[in-house]
């Protein structure tokens, strides 16, 4: 695949940054990657390599941009197989089964859903240059359901956008020790690196952590349980099960945040991402997609039912 050229003239009345006259040509790249093209010299101004990214245009001039082909990551794709709920030429929406990392990182360098989608389809378009499927927001290792993942640049910044404008309705299903103070309530609590346990989160005091809110109702009550409903409406590393934590009634199986022997038989933690309502790419109306609870919870669940 060759590199793909981009002419435009700027035929606005008074003169304009580049960068800015980009965005508008080419909405499909995020602003940073188009800042990276003209750092790499590949835009020119009237024939001329830019000089910068703030450079002035003037009215009449000539733009043209060579966008180079995804470079290869590096990453071996791998036949793992994926639940896939919906799929179209922006996006993969896929259930993610829990003991599944999202992308490589130290001590999990393969195995991970970014593999799994490369050997799906090898032949994603690519985001921010590099060829690899684009990330748009993360669930822990042990927890389960909805995730999207985008195929391209274009896809990723607008499904971005939605979450950084806090657009997105996201429901987790979570089954907790106890019950917390009120059946349903809304939790405020900062979230930041723990400062005596680097590797973990913590709730914070006001003004030294990131704003953290969650939303919960209650869906179900047991003698020694809560299965709850919870909506972050920030997206915070750990946000749910702290915010457990901090009502006082840790997710069931969690042993960083909650208890270290879990109150039931069960071998991860039972978080969920059940339900996720988002506004795609050239569409008007926004889609809701749901994954049932995995097997293993249910099988949870009807022991705690069981003892009701």
């Amino acid at each position: 695949m060759g590199d793909r050229l981009a002419d435009f003239r700027y035929d606005k009345a008074s003169e304009g940054r580049l960068d800015h006259f980009l965005v508008e040509c080419l909405p499909e790249f995020s602003r940073s990657r188009l800042q990276g093209l003209v750092k790499d010299g590949f835009v020119r101004v009237d024939g001329v390599p830019a000089k910068k990214a703030g450079q002035k245009l003037e009215p009449g001039m000539q733009v043209q941009v060579r966008i180079p082909p995804p470079a290869p990551s590096g990453l071996q794709p791998e036949n793992i197989p994926l639940d896939i709920i919906f799929e179209n030429d922006d996006l993969l929406v896929i259930n993610k089964p829990a003991g599944m990392v999202v992308h490589p990182a130290a001590g999990h360098e393969s195995g991970t859903l970014v593999h799994a989608v490369l050997g799906y389809d090898a032949e994603l378009e690519g985001i921010g240059g590099e060829e690899r499927p684009g990330i748009v927001h993360r669930l822990d290792k042990e927890t389960s359901g909805l995730i999207l993942i985008a195929k391209n640049e274009r896809a990723h910044r607008h499904l971005q956008d939605q979450f950084r404008l806090r657009k997105v309705e996201k429901a987790y299903l979570a089954l907790v020790d106890g019950a917390p103070p009120t059946p349903s309530g809304r939790v405020e609590a900062p979230i930041g690196r723990d400062p005596s346990h680097r590797k973990q989160m913590a709730v914070l005091t006001p003004g030294k952590g990131r704003e953290a809110v969650s939303e919960y109702l209650t869906l179900e009550s047991f003698p020694h349980h809560t299965l709850l409903e919870f909506h972050p409406l920030t997206g915070r590393t750990h946000q749910i099960r702290l915010h457990c934590a901090f009502l006082g009634c840790p997710i069931v199986g969690d042993s960083l945040y909650g208890r270290r022997h879990p109150t039931v038989d069960i071998s991860r933690h039972f978080l969920h991402a059940h339900r996720l309502t988002i506004r795609l790419p050239g569409e008007e109306s926004p889609r809701t997609f749901e994954a049932p609870l995995p097997g293993e919870l249910e099988e949870v669940l009807g022991v705690v039912r069981s003892k009701k």
